[in-house]
């Protein structure tokens, strides 16, 4: 497999790869400043509900050691301005705030037993460190228990991009293909273009094709047409946040290619880490969805504006399928199926 970092932490700084150059060019960038990590996240050089926390746990890390403050109550204090400053990057995706309470926690805990401000440092470096490593084997286990449900030779439909580059590594819903393809199971891989900022094209086909995937990407809108010739045995998608019910946020598109699904009797599995699913959020009415600037929709991608100049538009990022077309849920610690109110509590469990 193409070996792909796309958070990390380097020299004690965040280190991302611009995800807004590919497929074009491969970059990586560090950082140790908010307001750089904090338009990272927004601008989705960094992207995906897990490498969003991870980046997010790197980042404040980086933020307090580059600071200067050199005593408890101004680490303290600089924390806390950051990760209030860091949670307004991207309100849907929930494990961004999740990685951000990790790291609060873990700050207060080692406040309370230390007033050594390199021993602070060194805790939270620890701690974020740590959220990176079990982001990867989450993902690593997500994908052998997705495995299960898929068999040698399937045809999978995905959408946006759930792979290595929404994670720290081997990817969500992309994972059980990696992992397929080291043992032989000859998927073939349809790859939705993703509307309107085309991470199917620009990143789910670029990573598929460099790890030798067998890929072919498809316009949004053919989905249908592939299903309808037979050749979708399943459909594989992510997910930035589960409500308590099992409705579910994910990438604009998401569920119309449930509903596709639904008609055409093909099973849809949606892949959540436990640190995705929100509790605390009753149905997929309560999700917060981000809507972003319109020019992407007419201007982003086009040498001429493909639209008139001052159009309305109306981009939202993110749409909620309801629980009854998800077939099952894939967490890294097992397959959540009908009841999800009832599966999901306690498959996040007390842990």
């Amino acid at each position: 497999m193409y070996k792909i970092e796309p958070v990390n932490i380097r020299n004690d700084k965040l280190v991302i790869l611009d995800q807004t150059l590919l497929p074009g060019e491969e970059k990586y960038i560090e950082m140790d400043r908010a307001e750089d990590i904090y338009e990272a996240i927004k601008s989705l050089r960094v992207r995906g509900a897990p490498a969003i926390g991870v980046a997010a746990a790197i980042g404040i890390y980086a933020v307090l050691k580059s600071s200067g403050a050199e005593d408890k109550t101004a680490l303290a204090k600089k924390f806390n301005e950051t990760a209030a400053f860091l949670r307004r990057s991207r309100p849907t995706a929930v494990n961004l705030g999740w990685a951000l309470d990790k790291m609060t926690a873990r700050m207060e805990d080692a406040c309370a037993h230390t007033g050594d401000a390199d021993e602070l440092l060194a805790t939270l470096k620890e701690e974020a460190v740590k959220i990176r490593e079990d982001d990867i084997k989450a993902c690593r286990s997500m994908g052998e228990h997705g495995l299960t449900l898929l068999k040698p030779g399937m045809g999978i439909l995905t959408h946006c991009n759930a792979g290595i580059l929404a994670t720290a590594q081997y990817g969500t819903c992309l994972s059980p293909i990696y992992l397929g393809q080291e043992q032989g199971y000859d998927f073939h891989v349809y790859a939705d273009e993703t509307r309107p900022l085309l991470q199917g094209a620009r990143l789910t086909s670029w990573e598929l094709s460099r790890s030798g995937v067998d890929v072919t990407l498809i316009c949004d809108n053919m989905a249908a047409t592939v299903m309808a010739q037979g050749k979708i045995d399943a459909v594989v998608v992510g997910c930035d946040r589960i409500a308590a019910n099992g409705d579910a946020a994910n990438k604009i598109g998401t569920m119309g290619l449930a509903i596709l699904a639904d008609h055409f009797n093909i099973p849809f599995y949606m892949f959540v880490p436990t640190s995705t699913i929100d509790l605390d959020t009753k149905t997929g009415d309560d999700i917060v969805i981000e809507e972003r600037d319109g020019e992407e929709i007419y201007k982003m991608w086009y040498e001429k504006p493909m639209a008139p100049e001052g159009i309305k538009t109306f981009n939202p990022s993110f749409d909620v399928t309801p629980h009854r077309l998800i077939t099952a849920v894939v967490t890294e610690r097992g397959i959540v199926k009908q009841p999800y109110m009832q599966g999901l509590r306690i498959i996040k469990g007390p842990f």
